[in-house]
Order: structure tokens, then C-alpha cells, then sequence
């Protein structure tokens, strides 16, 4: 902390504590500061001081603070306006909006007093000579606020037709106010016209675009726009998230996640911000979130959540139900109070109609780590619903319902298990019905079906039903798969016992005429499945005979049903099996294009068949296949079509795998937008299906990458963040971890949040530290170094760029040695008495190029070389000179510039050498040397390396000057440049 002697030291201290993060820490400083500039008797001292306390009191949580250090400017202007400099007269006029928007912002002062403050200010501004706009806006708010709409509109074209001067607010703010009465007002599309410009970066400041971000959410969500809501929501929540003073904002992040089924997100952001339950300096962004708040744990009470945990005022723990209650009664005495003063019931309706909204969307994926709440999960655990009964007015009927069960059974239909569950409960529950046995054998079979390996004694059971209702070949069928299921329970040749007799039996059966085909097939089935887990449980190389013996009861499966189908499914589907069988088989003997081809056979054959859902396992044995042949495009074909043919029965997590193969397929041929949404999509659903914290957090790092290499740098940042809570080294492998960290570390440093670049990138090097080749040690060491350097850590960026140098030297890399080298001496001209430091490091990157150029032996090494010795030679004369700059001896002074000349030549003459490949370093050299010349009193000079620039472009070969756009500006720029140095030349020569 700056000690306070002068006034010179009390505005570092005002600056200094400028930077540091919104709240009360900043706010007692800047009182503390106010007492320091009181001490000195200089008057403008205490203006600054309580200017400085009026900014930090605004952009804090305790806005009511900032009406006493104003009143107490104003009154300083009105007795001496001469103590006023231009700035802070300017600061004062500009304050006027401040305080009647804090005015507004608290029910306790009179609406009759703001109005006159108004007018307070319309005087002042007049006299200053200042536009209206300002005041309009000022108008306007306030009569959006009270609700009476005809005036506001009146407000609101005034503001806009008034000419902008230097009260008005910036460019940024005044679009947030104008496209949020447009959204407000019902125009959706019209206010994200005007936000445009903000939300593409034309216009920003320190509030936008967090505030445009925030409030363009819903209208994004009304109008459709649910993937540009999505980003909005990643990107502006990171700007809001630090910000003590954007409670309002941070209100419209949580209502986003209650109105697209992220409550569980919406929780975690609570949780991070308890203070803004209490926080009473600002009533109407209290009452902004609290209404939210209500809106979420509403919310999380309809989806069966009331009693939940959640996250609100310190002091006690809440449920949702409770929270709700207390946030609700909290918010309505506020807008009551605000309603109070306004006359009006609009702050109320407002809070009302906020707190009852209707989700916008009911499943909204984001792409960050935040497990949907146990309830919500449940509701959509099925991969699809089952036929809802009959309604409860009318009687349940048994026939229709046995005709509708056997229906799905017949055709393979999903929920056939459900219906004849349906069908036992309503005969169990009927007084005086007796099924017959035929109903009784296949409920049994079904009821097996569902205990999946634990169904074999049903299945037996099953058997003797069938048997009694005089159908031995089905009989047979289902003691199959009772033998079957102990296969799956890993009892194989117990199984192969077990099959035997019904093997034999429905043969003999079969050729006697005593059953059919579907029977006879059903045992086949169950025999060729059994042996097919022979084949997956092997443990190491197949023996031939097993796999021999496999592929047989596949090919007699095969023989005995293809051809008689007809218009049976189920003979359709054990004929697609029977293909999807011998796929595998194929693929195990080592021929994955036969398997490749059956496969995609089999599942052309379910969809045929109408069975599209089972075709979905074996489009994706069929991708992983023509991705190990190297046939993307056929890969990419069967990804698709497993996700169209799974409908919606395919389980949560089979979708996810589904779409994260898709994502790498298709990122892999440079369609990274595509890629990013199937990523996205794998991490939802993996969350769905409770693998968020193992599969999710692969699928968050993937979508993470494709982000980043979109440049989409803040959502990037918000999903790798989240994918970092779960990746670890032994679940994920270390490399997963490093990649990520990387990534964020590229994010953070995009977003120019360096220090905490400069943290991903160390964590990252560490890991790598260990790893045998040690490239990706030495790139991130040296990018950490970079991000240090940005953040001001001048000490601690030249120890990471030293240990870069060594890792660098360690592999042989010179390229990276230099840089790192020149990267030093840069750092080392910032520190005291350290030009003779940073000297030394740049004539040792010099030597380094020169000693490695000699060693070379490939003539493209040699000339990369003799590329990184130019840019050296330049980085060494553009360091002499600035470090001249700070010499206060005129001799000095010149002889470092004729050094830094020196140096500027021997670039111009390496890049030369380089031909038209290196024109642009040179003409960039070339320049840098001509305002050496300028400097050093040489105008001829000077004016020759001008002309000789234009004559290189004059000169050049189209192509090296216009090989693609940044080339073409290069070039106008080098030519603009040339142009002024020769007008620099003719005026000193003039001189």
C-alpha cells in the first residue's frame, strides 16, 4: 500500500486502489484516502479524493454511500468553482446521472425528490452548456420505472433525437438502455439490433458488454435463438461472476438457468454469491434477485425438490420450499415500498410476473459440469415413455389391453415388457378372471425378459406354460433362453448343457411337423447367442474351433430362416442378428471389411424390417470399423445413422458415445462448429445418464478444444474450467489434464486474464514434467513466461522464460532457445540499471543463431536460421533504441542509436538475403532504420531506405505482395509509412 506524502502519491494511491476488485475493502480505502487528502490543504486534493470515493461507492454493492460525498462536491462547486479543474468539472457533471439513477435505485427517497433532482440537473447542464440527451435519458428512466409508459416513450425519442456531447452516456450503455425498453416493450428482434454493435465488440466499457450479455438471454430464449443464448449465457456470466456491483445482471444469469432446465446450475450460482441475498445498498437489484430466486426454487418445488438443500442467506441452512417463502416475502415488501413512493403498483406486477414465468425451454444443454437435481434426472432416465394407460375415468379393459401387448411382443415393438406387466396387474387385480395359459406363459416370458440374467428360472417357468397351453416348440424356445441368460450370467458351458436338449428336440420336432419355423429359430437363436459369448469371453487368441463352432449355429440359424420370413418381424430380426453374428465373427478373425460390410447388412435389415432402434449398436460397430479402414465418410454415415435410428429409445448414454464419436469424426475434418454441438451434446447426455464426472469430462474437453479453436474464448474457458473439476490423471490419463490446462491457459490469456493464464499454463508444465519427451514442457514453460510477462511478474516471467531456455537447449531447439533469450533481455531493459543485462542476452541470441547456422546441415534448417537471425538483429536494434530513450547524455544517447542502427542493417541485410519470402520483415526493418536515420540527423539517408521500400513493392512479384489479405494491408501499410518518412526527411532538411 502506497504511503501517502504528496499530492503525487495520494493520485498512485486513488489508481492503485482503482484496480483492485469491487467491495468494501476498496470502498474503506478510498474513505481512508479522503482523510489523507483532507490533511494536505489543497483543495483539489479533496475533490479528487471524494471523487474517487463517489466512482468506487457506485461500482460497489453499497451505491446508497455515494449521495454524501456528492452533496459535498456540489456544495464545493457552488462556493468556489474556481478549485475545480477541467477534468474534475467534467466528473462532476457526469455524476449527476449517477446519483439520479441511485436516487431512483431507493425507495426511501421521495419520487417528489427525484423529480426535482431532475430538474436540478436539466438547470445545471443547461448553464454548462450541455445537451439534453443525458437529461432525456435521465427522464426516461424514471418514467420506465414508475410504469407510466407515455411518458417514458416521449423520454425516450427525446433522448435519441438530442445530440450526443460529452454528458451522454458512452456508446455501449445508452444501446443497453435502448435495446432493453425495445425488449421490454415486446420488440425482441428490434433490441437485438441495437445490442448488436455491443455484443460484436464495436462499442464497450467497464460495464458492457457484461449488462447487454445478460439482458439479451431471454429475448434470445423467446425468439428461438437457444445456441446464441447459450453462448451469451458462458461468456457474459464469466464478466458478471467478479463483479460486486452487477447484482441485477447476475439475477438475469440464474433466471436463464430456471427457465431452461438448469436449476441445478442456477443452484451452483447462488451458491456462489451469498451476499447478494443481505446486501442492502442497492434495494432494486436486491429485489431483481430475489424475485429470480423465487423463480428458481419454484421451480425445483415442481419438479418434486421442495425439501432439497439449496444455497441462500448465511446464518442457517434452507430447503427450496423454505427459501422460496422467505425470498417471496422479502422481494414483495421491497416492491411494495418501491410502489409506495412511485404511486404506482408497477415495481410489484413486475416482481410477480418475473416470479411466475414458465420455463422457455425445457432442457437447454450448456455444455459446464452441473448434474441435473435427482427428481428432473429421474423424469427422463427411460430412454422413452411407455404408453400411458387408459385414463382413470374409464374402466381398464383386459382383452384390449392383451390384444395391444401382444401387438408389441409380435412386431418387436419397445415397452412390449411394460404392457404385459400392465396385463398381470389388471388380471391380478380382477376379481373372478382366470387367463388362460398362453396369456400366463408369455406374461412369464416377458417378466424374464426384464430380470435380464437373473430371468432364467422365469424363463423355465415360462417353458411349462407354453407347454401347457399345447405349444412345445415355443416351450423349447424358452428353455433356450433360460440357457441363454446363464450364459450372460458368465455360466457359458453350463449353458451349452443346458441347450442341448431343446436343440435336439426342436429339430426333431421341426422335421416331424410338430412346430414352426419362429420356434424352431427362437432355439437356434438362443444356442448361437450362447456360443457367441464363447467367442466374447475368450480371454486372449480364439481357438478356430470356437470360433468354427460359432459361426456353424449361425450359418444353420441362417439356412433354416432366411427365405421364410414373409411378413414376420421377429423372423426378419433373427435373420439381421444372424448377418450382425457373422459381422462379428468376421472382425474377429481378422477380417474387419467383411465384418464392415455384414454389419452395415444387418442394419439396413432391422431398418427394413421397421426396427430402426436395433439397428443402432450395429451402425456403430460399422463406424468403429471404417474408422480403423481409414473410411471417415462411411464412419461419419453410420454415426449418423445410429442417432436417427435410435429415436428416442436409445438410451442416454449410448447417446452420448454417439455423439461424441460423431464430434471427433467430424472436428477431424475441420468442421469444428458441427463438432462443437455433437460435443455439447455428448456432454448432456452423459450427465443425464450419471457419467458426468467420467465420461461428461471427457466429452466438456473435447467441446472445450473445439471452441477454442473456434476463438470462442470465453465459453471455451466457462466449459474447459468445468471439465477440470473432473478430469484426472488416472481416470482421463495425465495428457487429457495437460491439453485442458493448456486450452484454458489459451483462453485466459485471449480474455487477457494473464495471471491466472500464467497459473493453467505452470500447472500444466508440471504435469508435462515428467513425460519422457519434453517439447510440451519446454512450450508451455515458455507460454507461461509469456502470460507472467503480461501480468506484470517481471521476476517471476524471467525465471520461466530461463528454465524455457534450458529445456530448449535441452532438445536441440534454438529457435525456442532464442526467443526465450530475446524474451529476457526485453524484461531485463524494464528493471533498474538493466540495459547492460538485456544487451548481453540479445548478443547471446545472436551467437546462438549464428553458432546453430554453422552446425546445420539441411539447407531449409539453415534457412530458418538465417530468418531467426533477422528478427533477432531487428528485436536488438529496436531494444538499443528504446533503451536510449532513457539516457539523459547526448553522446550516450547517439551511440546507442548508432548501435541500434547497426543492428537495424544487419536485419535489412539477413532478410535481403531471404529474398521475396521475407519482404515484409525486411520493409518493416528497412523503416525502423530510416527513423534511426531521422534521429540521428541524416534526412538523405534516411529518405534512400524510404524509396527503397517502395521501389521493393514496386518491384516485388505479385504474390509476395498480395498473397492473402493481411499481406495486401501489410503492404499499404509499409507504402503509407515509406510516405511519411519521406515527408519527415523533406521537413528536416528544411530545418
Amino acid at each position: 500500500m502506497s504511503e501517502i506524502t504528496d499530492f503525487d502519491s495520494l493520485r498512485r494511491a486513488m489508481a492503485e486502489n482503482g484496480e483492485q476488485p469491487e467491495g468494501p475493502a476498496r470502498n474503506a480505502r478510498a474513505e481512508q484516502l479522503l482523510l489523507e487528502a483532507e490533511k494536505m490543504g489543497v483543495p483539489l486534493a479533496v475533490i479528487e479524493a471524494l471523487g474517487h470515493q463517489l466512482k468506487v461507492y457506485n461500482y460497489s454493492s453499497e451505491k446508497a454511500k455515494m449521495f454524501v460525498p456528492f452533496a459535498r462536491l456540489l456544495r464545493l462547486w457552488d462556493e468556489r468553482p474556481g478549485d475545480f479543474d477541467e477534468y474534475e468539472t467534467h466528473s462532476l457533471h457526469w455524476v449527476f446521472k449517477w446519483v439520479s439513477a441511485g436516487m431512483l435505485d431507493q425507495p426511501h427517497v421521495p419520487l417528489a425528490a427525484v423529480e426535482k433532482w431532475l430538474g436540478e440537473m436539466e438547470h445545471r447542464y443547461r448553464l454548462a452548456g450541455h445537451s439534453e440527451r443525458a437529461v432525456r435519458s435521465a427522464e426516461f428512466s424514471v418514467a420506465a420505472h414508475v410504469g407510466d409508459v407515455e411518458r417514458a416513450e416521449r423520454a425516450f425519442a427525446a433522448w435519441l433525437a438530442a445530440d450526443r456531447d460529452t454528458m451522454a452516456d458512452c456508446h455501449a450503455c445508452e444501446l443497453h438502455g435502448q435495446g432493453w425498453w425495445q425488449a421490454e416493450r415486446g420488440r425482441d428482434a428490434v433490441a437485438l439490433e441495437v445490442w448488436a454493435p455491443v455484443l460484436e465488440g464495436e462499442y464497450t466499457c467497464a460495464h458492457e458488454p457484461h449488462t447487454v450479455l445478460a439482458s439479451s438471454l431471454l429475448p434470445l430464449l423467446r425468439l428461438g435463438r437457444l445456441e446464441e443464448a447459450r453462448a451469451h449465457h458462458l461468456r457474459g456470466f464469466r464478466l458478471v461472476r467478479p463483479m460486486e456491483s452487477m447484482r441485477g445482471a447476475y439475477a438475469d444469469h440464474v433466471e436463464f438457468c430456471a427457465l431452461t432446465g438448469n436449476e441445478a446450475r442456477g443452484l451452483e450460482l447462488l451458491a456462489e454469491r451469498p451476499a447478494f441475498f443481505t446486501d442492502e445498498g442497492q434495494p432494486r437489484s436486491r429485489l431483481e434477485f430475489l424475485s429470480v430466486v423465487v423463480l428458481l426454487m419454484d421451480r425445483l418445488s415442481e419438479l418434486g425438490l421442495g425439501g432439497q438443500r439449496v444455497p441462500g442467506a448465511a446464518g442457517r441452512e434452507w430447503t427450496a420450499d423454505e427459501l422460496a417463502a422467505h425470498a417471496r416475502v422479502e422481494a414483495l415488501a421491497l416492491a411494495a415500498r418501491f410502489d409506495e413512493r412511485n404511486g404506482t403498483a408497477h415495481v410489484s406486477e413486475r416482481a410477480r410476473a418475473r416470479m411466475t414465468q414458465r420455463p422457455l425451454v425445457e432442457r437447454l444443454p450448456l455444455g459446464v459440469r452441473a448434474a441435473r437435481p435427482a427428481s428432473a434426472a429421474a423424469a427422463t432416465a427411460s430412454p422413452a415413455p411407455a404408453p400411458a394407460p387408459a385414463p382413470e375415468a374409464a374402466e381398464p379393459d383386459l382383452a384390449a389391453l392383451l390384444v395391444e401387448a401382444r401387438r408389441l411382443s409380435d412386431t418387436l415393438q419397445p415397452h412390449a415388457v411394460e404392457a404385459w406387466a400392465r396385463v398381470a396387474r389388471l388380471a391380478e387385480e380382477s376379481e373372478g378372471v382366470e387367463l388362460a395359459a398362453r396369456d400366463r406363459a408369455e406374461i412369464a416370458d416377458h417378466e424374464a425378459i426384464g430380470l435380464g440374467p437373473e430371468g432364467a428360472e422365469t424363463f423355465e417357468r415360462a417353458a411349462g406354460l407354453y407347454a401347457e397351453a399345447g405349444d412345445p416348440g415355443e416351450a423349447l424356445a424358452a428353455r433356450a433362453r433360460a440357457a441363454y441368460v446363464r450364459a450372460l450370467a458368465g455360466e457359458v458351458d453350463e449353458a451349452l448343457a443346458a441347450v442341448a436338449d431343446p436343440y435336439d428336440e426342436v429339430l426333431a420336432l421341426y422335421a416331424d411337423g410338430g412346430t414352426e419355423v419362429p420356434q424352431a429359430a427362437g432355439v437356434l437363436m438362443g444356442r448361437a447367442r450362447i456360443l457367441m459369448r464363447r467367442v466374447h469371453e475368450a480371454d486372449g487368441p480364439l481357438a478356430d474351433t470356437v470360433l468354427t463352432q460359432a459361426e456353424a449355429a449361425v450359418r444353420e440359424l441362417l439356412a433354416l430362416v432366411d427365405g421364410r420370413t414373409g411378413n414376420d418381424v421377429r423372423l426378419a430380426a433373427r435373420v439381421a442378428e444372424g448377418h450382425a453374428m457373422l459381422a462379428e465373427l468376421a472382425t474377429c478373425s481378422g477380417d474387419p471389411e467383411a465384418g464392415a460390410e455384414r454389419f452395415a447388412r444387418a442394419a439396413a435389415e432391422f431398418v427394413e424390417a421397421g426396427l430402426p432402434w436395433f439397428a443402432v449398436e450395429y451402425e456403430a460397430r460399422l463406424a468403429g470399423l471404417a474408422h480403423q479402414l481409414g473410411d471417415m465418410a462411411e464412419a461419419e454415415r453410420a454415426l449418423r445413422a445410429a442417432l436417427e435410428h435410435g429415436g428416442p429409445f436409445l438410451e442416454a448414454v449410448g447417446r452420448a458415445q454417439l455423439h461424441l464419436q460423431l464430434a471427433e469424426v467430424v472436428g477431424g475434418r475441420g468442421q469444428a462448429e458441427e463438432a462443437a454441438e455433437h460435443a455439447l451434446e455428448a456432454a448432456h447426455w452423459a450427465d443425464e445418464a450419471g457419467v458426468g464426472p467420467t465420461f461428461g469430462a471427457w466429452a466438456r474437453h473435447q467441446l472445450g478444444g473445439f471452441l477454442v479453436r473456434l476463438g470462442r474464448w470465453a465459453e471455451a474457458a466457462e466449459v474447459l474450467e468445468s471439465a477440470l473439476a473432473d478430469l484426472t490423471a488416472e481416470t482421463h490419463g495425465d495428457g487429457a489434464v495437460v491439453q485442458t490446462q493448456w486450452w484454458l491457459g489459451d483462453c485466459l490469456s485471449e480474455l487477457g486474464e494473464h495471471r491466472d493464464a500464467a497459473e493453467r499454463r505452470l500447472q500444466a508444465a508440471e504435469l508435462a514434467r515428467h513425460w519422457p519427451e519434453q517439447h510440451d514442457h519446454a512450450t508451455l514453460a515458455h507460454l507461461a513466461a509469456e502470460s507472467l510477462g503480461q501480468a506484470g511478474l517481471h521476476t517471476e516471467a524471467d525465471q520461466a522464460y530461463a528454465r524455457a531456455g534450458e529445456l530448449w537447449r535441452g532438445l536441440g531447439n534454438v529457435h525456442g532457445l532464442v526467443r526465450s533469450l530475446r524474451a529476457r533481455a526485453w524484461l531485463a531493459l524494464r528493471t533498474e540499471d538493466g540495459t547492460q543485462a538485456a544487451r548481453d542476452l540479445m548478443t547471446s541470441a545472436v551467437e546462438q543463431c549464428a553458432d546453430a547456422f554453422d552446425a546445420a546441415d539441411d539447407d531449409e534448417a539453415r534457412l530458418r536460421l538465417v530468418a531467426e537471425l533477422g528478427h533477432t538483429h531487428r528485436q536488438f536494434g529496436d531494444l538499443l533504441a528504446r533503451s536510449a530513450a532513457d539516457d539523459a547524455d547526448d553522446d550516450s544517447i547517439r551511440a546507442a542509436l548508432d548501435e541500434a542502427l547497426s543492428q537495424m542493417s544487419e536485419a535489412v541485410a539477413v532478410f535481403v538475403a531471404l529474398g521475396d519470402s521475407a519482404l515484409p520483415a525486411r520493409t518493416g526493418a528497412e523503416l525502423a532504420a530510416g527513423w534511426l536515420e531521422t534521429d540521428l540527423g541524416r534526412p538523405r539517408e534516411a529518405a534512400a531506405r524510404a524509396r527503397a521500400v517502395l521501389r521493393a513493392y514496386a518491384d516485388a512479384a505479385p504474390d509476395a505482395e498480395e498473397g492473402d489479405e493481411g499481406d495486401g494491408e501489410t503492404a499499404r501499410a509499409r507504402r503509407a509509412e515509406a510516405e511519411q518518412l519521406l515527408q519527415a526527411t523533406e521537413e528536416q532538411k528544411d530545418r
